[in-house]
This record gives C-alpha cells, sequence and structure tokens, in this order.
C-alpha cells in the first residue's frame, strides 16, 4: 500500500526522498501559522487548550488519524526476520486502537497528540539526516522536542493538563510560547529559503 509514498517519507528510494528545503519550508510555515492564529485569538485558543486534554472526540480523531499512519508504516517497512508476522502486528496495531477506545477515555486526547508526534518526527528527521548544512540542525532539535514531549504525553497525560494551566497562568509566559513559536518559525523559514 503506497510503497512509494513510504519510501519518499522515510528517504528509502534509490533516488532520495522528502527534501529538507520542502520540510524546512512546511514545518516553518505550520508554527508560523498556528502560532500567529493562537495570537490573534487569544481567548479561542486558550479555551481550546484547557478544554483539549478532555476531550473526547479530539482522542477518537487524533487515534486513528495513528492507527492510519501506523499501519501505513506496518505494511511498507522492511521488518527484517520478522517479515511474517506482519498480518499479526497489523491486526494487535488495529485491536489495541479499539480496546484503547473503549478502555482508555481519560486524557485520549492527549496520549493521541502524543503518538502523532512520536510519528510526525521519523519523516522530519529522515529530511535531514546527512545533510550537510548546520541550519539543518533546527529540524532535528524541534523533532526531538515532540518525541520527549510525546512520549510525557502518553505515559503521562496530565501533565499537558498541568503545563496548559501554568502557560496561561501569566500573561508572559503565554506571549513567551506565542512568540517564541513564530520566531523559531521565522528563522527555521529563512533557513530553509537561503541554505536549504
Amino acid at each position: 500500500m503506497f510503497p512509494d509514498l513510504y519510501d519518499y517519507l522515510y528517504h528509502l528510494a534509490p533516488t532520495g526522498g522528502i527534501p529538507l528545503k520542502g520540510t524546512g519550508i512546511v514545518v516553518a510555515l505550520a508554527l508560523i501559522l498556528s502560532h500567529g492564529c493562537a495570537l490573534k485569538n487569544t481567548a479561542k485558543t486558550q479555551a481550546f487548550l484547557k478544554a483539549f486534554p478532555r476531550t473526547y472526540s479530539w482522542g477518537v480523531i487524533l487515534l486513528t488519524i495513528d492507527l492510519l499512519w501506523a499501519e501505513f508504516a506496518l505494511v511498507n517497512m522492511d521488518m527484517g526476520e520478522f517479515y511474517n508476522m506482519r498480518d499479526k502486528f497489523m491486526m494487535i496495531v488495529a485491536g489495541g486502537y479499539v480496546a484503547v477506545l473503549i478502555y482508555v477515555k481519560e486524557f485520549l486526547s492527549v496520549r493521541a497528540l502524543g503518538s502523532l508526534m512520536l510519528l510526525v518526527a521519523g519523516p522530519v528527521l529522515s529530511a535531514a539526516f546527512l545533510q550537510p548544512q548546520t541550519s539543518r540542525l533546527l529540524l532535528p532539535i524541534l523533532a526531538y522536542v515532540w518525541i520527549i514531549v510525546g512520549m510525557f504525553f502518553i505515559g503521562m497525560p496530565f501533565l499537558m493538563r498541568d503545563w496548559v494551566n501554568a502557560l496561561l497562568a501569566k500573561p508572559q509566559r503565554w506571549n513567551l510560547a506565542v512568540y517564541g513559536g513564530i520566531a523559531y518559525g521565522v528563522v527555521l523559514l529563512l533557513a530553509a529559503i537561503l541554505f536549504y
């Protein structure tokens, strides 16, 4: 199922894969736009962040995306000596998806977001792998932040609630987070356009 897309995303094709420049631009624009929207719609964004950890519907949506991505990866990845167990792994993942929806309703949206952060980091790291530019490190730094935060969200999802409460406790913290995200996006965008 879509082996060419998998090879492109994870740099397994002989001709290369997802380009560093394109990845940098897309990630930079995502940072700028998301933090810009948060700045423009501060009240709505803060209300959404407060409600998100316990919003089951968001958990279902994000976990479904996680399932599709995980199944896509399982179908196409090289499993080495475990290749004959591919179907079993796919069934285990699908069964886990159903079980989590039924039995892990508490903070489901945070756990699903953490899983998505881990999945998204893969192609970003692949794009920057072994590239000569020093500025490429802007992408792996961000990807490893996603990985670390994602693991905490999966294992200790209540931390998102605590972090959001701490972030919203003082306007200075909110402004620092929003403007910091925009600034990182601008630096990454300039690096992508000028050096990648």
